[in-house]
């Protein structure tokens, strides 16, 4: 097996690159990471000294960055779902996309998680706040901007969905989206029948108990 991904299947970011390979159903061996498998591990380490999840290898190459690992796929392994359109203006859009969703959706969560596990310098109570307002703001934002939308850039599902779906996952996890917003959750339904990311949120399940925040009874 030529292809190997290094991840966690909780890991929001693993999620992304796993929805990419399974949308094309391309071959790769999963190199689960955690104290019971620490060979997967220390290979991990080596080969990124960042150790940040996930980590594509390909032979002797490293790929790193989850939007990276996407366009190297499309790239080297193409298939019949394309995730950045052709057209350069098109994939400029499905681009910002993906940014919007990991660093004003994703990120934003992440404050109140990393708040409550003590990663940061920050109580669990002003974290989930901060982690609040922003998504609030992200919130009305996109409830806005999807109106008319099947899928985040137009008809097509992009790599801006790839981003969207772990993101609104796991944000509305911490700050649940109001129920005025109906383009956003009707949206975020869509993402998770896609089966691709269905599959990803399915293999993670056992691991549900251990969200900091509490995992509510749904999805």
């Amino acid at each position: 097996m030529t292809l190997a991904l290094y991840g966690h299947h909780f890991s929001s970011y693993t999620q992304k690159a796993l929805i990419a390979l399974y949308e094309n159903e391309t071959p790769f061996a999963f190199r689960a990471l955690g104290p019971d498998r620490p060979e997967n591990s220390a290979e991990w380490a080596t080969r990124w000294p960042l150790k940040k999840m996930p980590l594509l290898t390909d032979g002797e190459k490293t790929v790193a960055e989850t939007s990276v690992i996407i366009e190297y796929l499309q790239v080297k392994y193409p298939g019949p779902v394309t995730l950045i359109p052709a057209d350069p203006m098109a994939a400029l859009d499905v681009r910002f996309m993906d940014r919007f969703f990991d660093l004003h959706v994703m990120d934003a969560q992440q404050v109140a998680v990393a708040s409550k596990l003590g990663h940061i310098p920050m109580t669990p109570e002003d974290g989930l706040a901060l982690a609040t307002r922003r998504l609030e703001t992200a919130y009305a934002w996109l409830d806005t901007y999807l109106k008319d939308r099947t899928w985040a850039v137009g008809e097509d599902y992009s790599l801006a969905d790839a981003a969207a779906s772990p993101s609104l996952f796991y944000a509305d996890w911490v700050y649940e989206i109001p129920e005025r917003y109906l383009d956003l959750r009707a949206y975020r339904a869509r993402l998770l029948k896609r089966p691709s990311f269905a599959r990803a949120v399915d293999e993670a399940r056992y691991f549900r108990p251990y969200f900091p925040l509490g995992a509510p009874d749904r999805d």
